[in-house]
């Protein structure tokens, strides 16, 4: 794209882009602080994508904790929080940022699984705690599916 991503189609390649241009531009007015002003150009865009990263985080860990915990008690609690976080998701998730979650999926399932294992163990469910896979069993679009719950082994849903 020879002017680059457009602002309104994809925020955070915009960001990326336009903090790249900054950079190599020339200018003989030393007022202009080039470098500060790329950097926070490129902060805005790193701000979403670190936005993204932690609510597909929080999604997980629910996710686990609907599949593999044996209270029933706080079930909706979790799925409210699953709606919340895909709303945000909906929000912000450009094509870009996609690429982004599909290319650290598997570090960002680790430490969701992390957080999922305390919060068990928590609650004193350190059978769930063991039977939480090691790797992410939930493609990108069961996480971003709005209506989209795991159930817990031997249920039907």
């Amino acid at each position: 794209m020879p002017d680059g991503p457009r602002y309104d189609d994809d925020f955070y390649a915009w960001t990326q882009y336009q903090a790249e241009v900054l950079r190599t531009l020339r200018t003989r007015d030393n007022r202009f602080d080039r470098e500060h002003l790329a950097e926070e150009i490129e902060d805005l865009g790193n701000s979403e994508r670190d936005a993204v990263r932690s609510q597909v985080r929080r999604v997980l860990v629910h996710f686990l904790k609907l599949a593999y915990s044996p209270a029933r008690d706080p079930r909706f609690d979790w799925m409210a929080s699953i709606v919340d976080a895909r709303a945000i998701l909906e929000d912000k998730l450009s094509s870009s940022l996609r690429r982004d979650i599909e290319t650290r999926m598997t570090r960002l399932y680790a430490v969701a699984r992390n957080q999922a294992v305390i919060d068990l163990l928590k609650y004193g469910e350190q059978d769930a705690a063991r039977l939480l896979p090691a790797e992410c069993p939930y493609p990108i679009d069961q996480i971003l599916a709005e209506d989209w719950y795991p159930v817990p082994p031997g249920e039907t849903s």
